[in-house]
């Protein structure tokens, strides 16, 4: 059977009829808002994406982690905040990252936070730089029932793929890809369906073709290659790729660089999903890297409190009326991932 397709399979097979419903009734309450101007919520979030840890082993160039640029504190998150915000919402949360910002392996519970949530029935994915991907962790990680792996690749060759994963070891990467495909042939798990993540700029947009092969020689379900967020892109980058597919940004008559994307004057993130950071605070979506959009704190409130407060009714009414409202929007490129 086909590896995405079992992967499609395997996400169905969480739909219950409470989360369909759900599901439903983030859908019409979206539609509702729109056709009104008025905005509305009757369910709760389709998926959220929860932060182990701010902490990281690398130093990425366009991340606020790996750069130490946070406003905000790094730390872990705590057991028994992630299983309480958990067991209020297993029965309608169809899909859980255990990912924002920072390394998801650096956080000494990791794995059992994830079969925590695998337990509940919760479809659970993770992104990671894979230099933890040790022998017995890649074997705790099929066991913990993980159902999606992203591991970031920016290159096939050391010089090439350091040049963006500044601190990083091509080899431990391949290393940890492989101790993770093994470990599910061995326990006969058709999870993690794991994806190369390849960001494509300047320096390695030359390997994309090598890093296609080098996903199937590993046999690695699939590859993906995403476009790059680059914050000061206005007098242009080292990091803009040459390849206008993969680049989010376009050089104006003046010289100067503009977001290609026309921004849409409406977002469903705010009805189906949200983020949580590692100390609670709950956050409108990944683009609010250092928190600033504050709409609720777990420690204080339950989620459901929360998630139909003033705060986030007030948020999802500036959406509703011009998203130009909010500054984070404005480098906003949604739906600029193209998988090869």
């Amino acid at each position: 059977m086909n590896r995405n397709l079992k992967d499609g399979l395997n996400f169905f097979s969480k739909v219950t009829p409470a989360r369909a419903w759900n599901a439903l009734k983030n859908v019409s309450s979206y539609v509702e808002s729109k056709m009104t101007g008025k905005p509305v919520h009757r369910g709760l979030p389709i998926a959220i994406s929860i932060e182990p840890t701010t902490s990281c082993n690398l130093r990425c160039p366009e991340c606020p982690s790996g750069l130490r640029s946070f406003t905000r504190p790094i730390g872990m998150l705590e057991e028994q905040l992630f299983k309480q915000t958990i067991d209020e919402l297993s029965k309608t949360l169809l899909y859980l990252t255990f990912y924002f910002q920072g390394e998801p392996y650096l956080h000494p519970k990791f794995l059992e936070l994830v079969k925590y949530a695998s337990q509940k029935g919760i479809y659970t994915a993770t992104s990671t730089n894979a230099h933890y991907l040790s022998d017995a962790n890649a074997k705790r990680t099929v066991e913990s029932g993980l159902d999606r792996m992203i591991i970031s690749i920016d290159g096939t060759t050391q010089d090439v793929y350091e040049q963006y994963r500044v601190g990083g070891n091509l080899s431990k990467v391949i290393e940890g890809a492989k101790n993770i495909i093994r470990w599910k042939k061995e326990l006969k798990s058709s999870t993690p369906h794991v994806i190369f993540q390849f960001l494509v700029v300047k320096p390695n947009e030359h390997q994309m073709e090598e890093a296609k092969q080098l996903t199937k020689e590993i046999g690695v379900d699939e590859i993906a290659f995403k476009t790059a967020q680059i914050y000061d892109y206005e007098n242009g980058s080292d990091l803009i790729p040459t390849i206008d597919k993969y680049a989010r940004y376009v050089q104006q008559t003046d010289g100067t660089y503009k977001i290609k994307n026309k921004l849409l004057d409406h977002c469903w993130k705010m009805w189906h999903s949200c983020v949580i950071t590692w100390d609670g605070l709950v956050v409108p979506c990944c683009f609010d890297k250092d928190g600033e959009y504050r709409l609720g704190d777990l420690k204080k409130d339950t989620f459901e409190t929360l998630w139909h407060s003033q705060p986030y009714h007030n948020f999802r009414q500036s959406l509703v009326r011009s998203r130009s409202e909010i500054e984070m929007c404005k480098n906003c490129t949604e739906g600029t991932k193209v998988w090869g």
